[in-house]
């Protein structure tokens, strides 16, 4: 019998990782060099220890959503578990590890062993994060069917339920996500003011403080286009000079001075606009709400009404002000007239899935899923190929 449960959401931006009775550390999901601090390499949280972090080059585990650097992965895992982050040993625990949707079979293979072999935890449970937060809504509402919107790093997946069991021929990927949208925002900025494709770190930051999703986009592009005194969209982003300032913020545009900043006008929204329309930047490729309603149509008709007034938005790209209600109101316009519609918006999207993990391994049908070392020993890797739908 395990003694507790460790979950890590491994996601290819961060890993949500910690024990189930206590809160998941969010730990950089890569290894960072620094231009100022070229022998050391940062992993995880050290990052906060450098002293200059711009031009910061990172080399990270995942490639488009999928992981393929062993060395980097195991550096980051060995961290999490170590005491600078969780300080845990796996071997008298269960453990919960996410991967993508229609994760490779080799990297399932990979995975599995290094965390029966390598870390010799006690039992496995290998699961996508959408599947953890169908638990977690499902454990607050008392939901039939409920249809999953993650949108992180990498991608956006659209994953429809019923019940706890995903609807296959229902999943629709969408090739847009957060590293994306700040790579297209270097790119701008690049173009229109100042050279920063090496700044990927304070351009993230940029996206996450200065973006929001439009209501009304013709109306935000004519406000963009005005003079400053009548122009609501404007705004400086003053970077951070690592001496004073560790972070860069927002504020109301004024005459240049002797602080770095950057002149933010219709990039405010146009960035997150391609998660509504990624033609933008040439991807051939329907938006989050056409994709809802596309996964929806999947399934029977009698199941719509209940998919439409179970929509959750997970993934560091629901933080953006104003995603939500677009959602909603674009759902509202594609779905029948007689359906409800209703957007669930957790109050952290990052963390929802790990909760779910949380909220799973307190279920009396848990140890049902899980594959212990005993068993993997005996049978291997197949066992786990047939036990965890992923």
């Amino acid at each position: 019998m395990s003694s507790g449960t460790f979950i890590l959401d491994n996601g290819a931006y961060t890993a949500k990782a910690g024990l189930s009775n206590e809160t998941p550390k969010l730990v950089p999901n890569c290894i960072m060099k620094a231009k100022s601090e070229r022998r050391r390499p940062f992993v995880g949280n050290q990052i906060e220890e450098c002293r200059d972090a711009s031009g910061l080059f990172y080399i990270l585990p995942f490639q488009k959503g999928y992981l393929v650097n062993w060395d980097i992965q195991k550096t980051v895992w060995d961290y999490v578990l170590s005491k600078e982050s969780c300080s845990v040993s796996l071997s008298q625990l269960s453990v919960i590890v996410t991967e993508p949707i229609f994760n490779f079979p080799s990297v399932q293979e990979a995975m599995t062993e290094i965390f029966f072999e390598e870390y010799e935890c006690h039992s496995l449970l290998r699961i996508n994060a959408a599947s953890l937060s169908c638990y977690n809504y499902r454990a607050e509402n008392p939901a039939k069917c409920c249809i999953v919107v993650d949108s992180g790093y990498s991608f956006t997946h659209v994953v429809p339920y019923i019940s706890n069991a995903r609807v296959k021929e229902g999943i629709r990927r969408i090739d847009v996500g957060g590293k994306l949208l700040t790579n297209h925002l270097k790119e701008i900025i690049s173009y229109r003011q100042l050279h920063v494709m090496d700044e990927t770190y304070v351009i993230n930051q940029v996206k996450e403080d200065s973006c929001f999703v439009s209501q009304d986009l013709v109306k935000d592009m004519e406000l963009a286009r005005r003079k400053l005194e009548s122009n609501t969209v404007a705004k400086d982003y003053v970077l951070p000079d690592y001496t004073s300032l560790r972070r860069g913020y927002l504020k109301d545009p004024e005459p240049p001075n002797e602080q770095q900043t950057l002149r933010l006008t219709n990039e405010r929204f146009a960035i997150p606009e391609i998660l509504f329309h990624p033609s933008d930047v040439g991807i051939r490729q329907m938006g989050i709400p056409e994709a809802i309603l596309d996964s929806i149509k999947t399934c029977n008709e009698e199941m719509w009404p209940h998919f439409l007034s179970n929509i959750i938005l997970t993934g560091g790209n629901a933080k953006f002000p104003g995603f939500k209600d677009r959602i909603q109101r674009e759902v509202r316009s594609l779905a029948p007239a007689e359906c409800a519609v209703n957007v669930h918006l957790p109050q952290n999207p990052i963390t929802y899935a790990w909760h779910g993990g949380k909220t799973l391994s307190q279920d009396a049908t848990f140890s049902n899923l899980l594959v212990t070392r005993e068993e993997y020993e005996e049978e291997g890797a197949s066992l786990c190929f047939e036990r965890f739908d992923v």
